[in-house]
């Protein structure tokens, strides 16, 4: 009889699911009814509930969020195709790993309010984590996902369409999800220079609060400077200036 001790056992230790009341009232956000609740669920559970509640974790959100991915990467780039017709391939690109960014489709589902609807475990909900950007954007593409498998690409086109791709012209020109490296990058392989060459000149400050100052040369030539607070920021700044000095910006 142990597998139906294991059988009670797994009942007993079975994530709880959200209330119907809180289903409706998520799907009225989204704006979309679920033939099958159970998805929408699901794309709702971090792993931490799942492993709290003793769960696999296969029955986490993980799946939902790959397929979700690569559903937001079609309708984006589709649109981003038709509204741009004389953009080149590598702008397009960085067009839409800016759109597609961890940072703006947490800026997203918080517009969405997911954050009441995670499942999370009570240790992870008592340190914020309904509010890290990470565990909001892997919703926000598992519920891409689950939407996809129950109605098809119509309904979640027309979900990405009324969400993400809101305020698309914005969201783009907003220098704050530029990333100044990949464009440097990009334009001057174009110009057959190569890879440009990045170098930490100085680090100034105590060791919780440095400042960094980093040069980037093309071709052996020093093109722009920058500085920031970690390494990575200072890199992003010369490469802006780089990218102004060689009239890209």
């Amino acid at each position: 009889m142990s597998w139906l001790a294991a059988f009670f056992r797994r009942w007993r230790c079975a994530p709880v699911a959200l209330p119907a009341a809180r289903l409706r009232a998520l799907e009225r956000r989204i704006g979309y009814r679920f033939r099958n609740p159970e998805l929408l669920v699901q794309a709702l559970k971090h792993r931490s509930f799942v492993y709290a509640n003793q769960g696999r974790g296969l029955e986490a959100n993980e799946r939902l969020e790959f397929l979700g991915d690569a559903v937001l990467d079609l309708v984006v780039a589709e649109a981003l195709f038709r509204r741009f017709p004389n953009q080149r391939e590598g702008d397009l690109t960085q067009m839409k790993s800016v759109v597609v960014s961890g940072a703006v489709l947490a800026r997203k589902a918080s517009q969405l309010g997911l954050e009441e609807f995670v499942l999370l475990s009570h240790e992870e909900r008592q340190s914020s984590g309904g509010r890290q950007p990470s565990i909001l954007s892997d919703a926000l593409e598992a519920v891409i996902g689950a939407m996809y498998l129950d109605g098809g690409l119509g309904p979640s086109r027309r979900f990405i369409e009324r969400l993400v791709l809101q305020g698309l012209g914005e969201v783009i020109a907003d220098e704050e999800h530029t990333n100044f490296k990949s464009k440097l990058l990009e334009h001057t392989q174009g110009l057959g220079y190569g890879h440009p060459k990045y170098q930490v000149r100085s680090e100034e400050g105590p060791e919780h609060c440095k400042v960094f100052s980093v040069e980037v040369s093309v071709t052996g030539q020093l093109m722009g400077q920058g500085r920031g607070f970690s390494k990575k920021e200072a890199q992003q700044m010369a490469a802006k200036d780089a990218l102004q000095r060689l009239g890209a910006l």
